[in-house]
């Protein structure tokens, strides 16, 4: 039984790897026949530009992965924004944001980068959101000189949760139950099979708070807002480009090309480049995809959502 169950799972990852491979085909053709319609290219790499750097996925430590899947890297940025301070033909960071947040520490971290990188330099930063640019993602963004928005974007977000998963109904029912020797009433907090007592969701509530202050903050410095005003866009919602526009979230509606025009000429170059091109093969890049594509069993599923990255952390994130 052992061995037909592997011969079957032998059987799919092959078919997996076949089916990539197809689809990696089809689509190098179609972005060589119309990748020149929606990006610049040049033949050589220009002397003096400004950079564009991709704030997409969820904003987090990073897949450990041989491959640049184009989802956020927090290491690769953070290297990559260090090498700009030091590069003297570099003048300007663009930023090209399309993300719903993601942990506290990383928004954090990366804004903070960010902030180094005008002090060292001197030299602008200029944010646009396409479609998403929300809570962990604006707090980034704040580090921008201009914030400008593709009509279509929903942006804000301004807030901080923290969520888990309680399986103790499941457990129930399976007759399991979880066993925490700890060295006091809180230290367990937060297990996936326990419930969250009143002081313990007060102790969450005041970690949260905590965490709420300094994104007002930041916004507030960003955008020349006072406290108040950014508490009172700051109840969690998202807002249309226009309503961030309206409210001075964002300071312009308007499209990438408008954007890339206004860092020309901010900037005095009208080169840019973009970071990292991956180095992986082919086959690195397949073999980390079929993971992505097998079939679990419901006990897999759940243990996957249960032992998420993200879950009993800070963050600022829209929720989905």
């Amino acid at each position: 039984m052992e061995n037909k169950s592997n011969k079957k799972r032998n059987i799919l990852i092959v078919m997996a790897v076949m089916a990539l491979v197809c689809v990696f085909l089809f689509s190098s053709c179609i972005g060589a026949v119309f990748g020149g319609l929606t990006e610049v290219s040049y033949e050589e790499e220009p002397d003096e530009s400004f950079a564009i750097i991709s704030i997409s996925g969820t904003i987090q430590a990073g897949p450990d992965s041989p491959v640049d899947t184009g989802s956020y890297n927090h290491a690769n940025l953070m290297q990559y924004v260090d090498s700009l301070m030091e590069d003297e033909t570099n003048h300007g960071i663009l930023l090209k944001v399309n993300s719903g947040g993601g942990t506290v520490y990383h928004s954090d971290e990366f804004y903070l980068k960010l902030m180094e990188y005008k002090e060292v330099t001197g030299r602008p930063i200029h944010a646009y959101f396409e479609q998403t640019a929300a809570s962990g993602a604006y707090y980034i963004s704040c580090a921008a000189d201009y914030i400008s928005a593709n009509r279509n974007c929903w942006t804000g977000s301004i807030g901080v949760i923290i969520s888990y998963t309680n399986i103790k109904g499941l457990y129930d029912k399976l007759g399991l139950e979880e066993i925490i020797i700890a060295t006091g009433d809180n230290k367990g907090m937060g297990s996936a099979a326990g419930s969250l007592s009143d002081e313990q969701k007060a102790i969450y509530q005041s970690l949260v708070d905590e965490s709420y202050d300094v994104f007002v903050d930041i916004v507030a410095k960003g955008r020349n807002m006072d406290i108040e005003t950014v508490k009172q866009l700051a109840d969690g919602r998202v807002y249309s480009a226009q309503q961030a526009f309206e409210n001075g979230l964002v300071d312009k509606v308007e499209g990438w090309e408008d954007a890339i025009a206004f860092m020309e000429e901010k900037t005095g170059v009208e080169g840019w480049q973009a970071q990292f091109a991956s180095s992986a093969s082919l086959l690195d890049y397949l073999l980390y995809k079929v993971e992505d594509i097998m079939p679990q069993s419901d006990m897999e599923s759940i243990n996957n959502i249960v032992s998420s990255e993200l879950s009993g952390i800070p963050l600022y994130m829209m929720a989905n």
